[in-house]
């Protein structure tokens, strides 16, 4: 019989919050998004912009390339990943991506000639991951990276350049570099399905040697709000109690359970703490908050303030209207309270959304943890939410994220 420690190891193996997934065999969903990105890779002159919100396992998926591209029934490429930052320049970049290839003589890589010069010598090419783009701060290197893959694509380079980062669209996570979008094959990551996320939760367990009730995976994946980092985190603690209890099947007690847990060891607690503090026990901060992350919104993460009445209503046992609430949300745009929320629009036509997306769950999560809000509860607002698609209620913002 495996040592209880050595299991709790493993669920800690299969359940990986705090990492982007980086094996195939844990890798789950996102078939349509990892057909587009393999189409790119396997035609010369073509290159990747991977883009979404934060948390969606963008990083995950350019993690499993590699695998992918180990298979010997596929063309043979080497592999680097690189994570840019707001110091790196042109230069910096292109010198770590050489040095992830294991090449020990760096070339200078002055600019794109240089760049597409040595890249073209790679022998076997090379799927090169370019990941958290939208830190870069140095304008002069992002044009000089899309020049990079401009002269790439024009000369047909073997090697495949894809790009990740937090943004809306393409145009966001490029900037004003259009020359390049022909030579981009456009990939977005949306929020996760629930059958998707479920698919975690199973692939996590048979890695873990458990199982799962069908109620503890419904469970998960709905409160995951559409991002895998909350399926691993509420998955991580709900497998370790059921081994802890030495049994091998997660039930809807464990994952009640884990709630609390992910509560109180979350990295973002200290921001909500900030978002919603108040010297006046009766003030309002957390309810509407609350009501904030379950009002319905539309495809772009925005909801409306008259979204927020209902279920409100359902937490604070009485009807509120606008009036009521208006001063919180000013303050959650606010930076003494975190900048919680942003928004777009113009008065009386106000749109919002969290500013993080990870925070959205976690204020759910909350909700039930301090007992605000019920199953029966987050029921009853997720069955009656419909989605803001009236042409009132439609916003293109400039920058979402």
């Amino acid at each position: 019989m495996i040592p209880k420690v050595l299991r709790i190891a493993r669920v800690a193996q299969a359940f990986t919050p705090g990492a982007p997934v980086d094996k195939l065999d844990l890798f789950a969903g996102r078939f349509n998004q990892i057909q587009d990105v393999v189409s790119a890779v396997s035609q010369k002159g073509q290159h990747v912009g991977l883009y979404g919100e934060r948390g969606v396992g963008k990083t995950s998926l350019a993690n499993v390339l590699a695998e992918i591209y180990a298979n010997p029934a596929l063309p043979h490429f080497q592999s680097a990943l690189v994570n840019c930052n707001s110091e790196d320049s042109f230069e910096s970049i292109w010198q770590n991506v050489f040095r992830e290839l294991q090449i020990e003589d760096i070339p200078r890589l002055a600019t794109p000639e240089d760049v597409r010069f040595a890249i073209a010598k790679l022998d076997p090419p090379a799927i090169i991951v370019i990941d958290e783009l939208d830190r870069l701060d140095d304008d002069d290197a992002l044009t000089l990276l899309a020049d990079s893959i401009k002269t790439f694509s024009d000369h047909a380079v073997a090697s495949t350049v894809v790009l990740v980062g937090v943004a809306s669209s393409i145009g966001d996570l490029i900037g004003e570099h259009e020359s390049i979008v022909r030579a981009l094959v456009q990939v977005q990551m949306p929020r996760m399905t629930m059958k998707e996320l479920e698919e975690i939760v199973e692939k996590a367990c048979g890695k873990a040697g458990l199982t799962a009730s069908p109620d503890a995976v419904a469970k998960i994946a709905v409160l995951s709000e559409g991002l895998p980092h909350y399926t691993h985190l509420l998955g991580l603690y709900a497998g370790q109690r059921a081994v802890q209890d030495d049994r091998s099947e997660i039930t809807i007690g464990d994952v009640n359970a884990a709630i609390p847990q992910a509560v109180e060891r979350h990295t973002i607690q200290s921001d909500y703490d900030k978002a919603i503090r108040s010297t006046q026990t009766d003030n309002l901060y957390r309810q509407v908050l609350l009501a904030c992350a379950l009002a319905p919104k539309n495809a772009l993460g925005y909801f409306t303030a008259g979204s927020i009445r209902d279920p409100l209503e359902v937490i604070a046992k009485r009807r509120l209207e606008i009036p009521a609430f208006a001063r919180h949300l000013n303050q959650f745009l606010q930076f003494e309270r975190g900048s919680v929320l942003q928004r777009e629009g113009e008065k009386r036509h106000y749109f919002y959304r969290f500013t993080d997306p990870i925070m959205q769950p976690y204020v759910i999560l909350d909700g039930l943890s301090s007992g605000l809000l019920t199953d029966d509860q987050l029921v009853e607002i997720q069955s009656g939410a419909k989605p803001a698609t009236s042409e009132s209620e439609t916003i293109v913002p400039q920058q979402l994220f």
